[in-house]
């Protein structure tokens, strides 16, 4: 399993660690980062890299927990999927993705919090990207005190037998913990990515998996398997 914080339209990368376990957890009972992908990402157009972004109240309290951040501009929604369309709309599967894509989009315009908005968007995503695992939330699961202490408490709690973590936190993790728990530790590869047809120059893979979707459609699963 792995257990990673919500994201906004995160990229193919978020997705692919989604699809690699049999079970994944949003961590936002943590503390809420700014500047970070919590409230934004990127997409691409024809002036370049644009970022989308969630503008959200702070209530003075930098210490709020990612599940207590809400939003402040109620048109948020309705602004990023204007952006999205005219950057989109000429896009190869533009008219394949634009239903359901604009759908999630007005169901996320009516919901206050950003870990619900995440939550939201991501588990509508991963069907038109073939993904089906189950996802939960952490402050629905067994808590426990310490960083890995509390990693091991989620795994514990879903009867997993492997985490899967990103390769940032090599730095941090307890293996000799894990393993104390019956826990084996991998972390995961985000190297090996094929190129897709994209729109607007140069190709980038650091955007929103939603640049994957409107180029290559129903064939965008194909595009998250890395080759050596």
């Amino acid at each position: 399993m792995a257990v990673v914080q919500s994201n906004y339209i995160p990229w193919k990368g978020y997705f692919d660690l989604i699809r690699s376990v049999d079970a994944f957890v949003l961590y936002d009972d943590v503390q809420y980062t700014r500047r970070d992908w919590r409230n934004r990402n990127k997409i691409k157009t024809a002036q370049g890299e644009h970022w989308l972004t969630i503008a959200v109240k702070n209530r003075g309290r930098y210490e709020q927990l990612i599940n207590e951040v809400e939003v402040s501009d109620a048109d948020w929604a309705a602004q990023h999927w204007k952006t999205i369309e005219m950057s989109y709309r000429r896009a190869p599967c533009f008219a394949q993705m634009e239903a359901p894509l604009r759908a999630l989009f007005e169901q996320a315009a009516k919901l206050q919090h950003l870990s619900s908005i995440n939550h939201l968007l991501i588990a509508g995503l991963c069907p038109l990207l073939g993904i089906h695992t189950p996802l939960y939330r952490s402050e629905d699961l067994p808590g426990a005190d310490g960083r890995n202490e509390r990693l091991i408490q989620l795994c514990l709690a879903l009867g997993a037998s492997e985490y899967l973590s990103g390769p940032a936190a090599s730095s941090y993790m307890d293996e000799a913990a894990f393993a104390a728990a019956g826990l084996d530790v991998s972390y995961m590869n985000y190297a090996g990515y094929p190129e897709y047809p994209q729109m607007y120059g140069e190709f980038a893979h650091a955007l929103s998996v939603i640049d994957l979707l409107f180029n290559t459609g129903a064939d965008a699963p194909a595009f998250l398997e890395r080759r050596a």
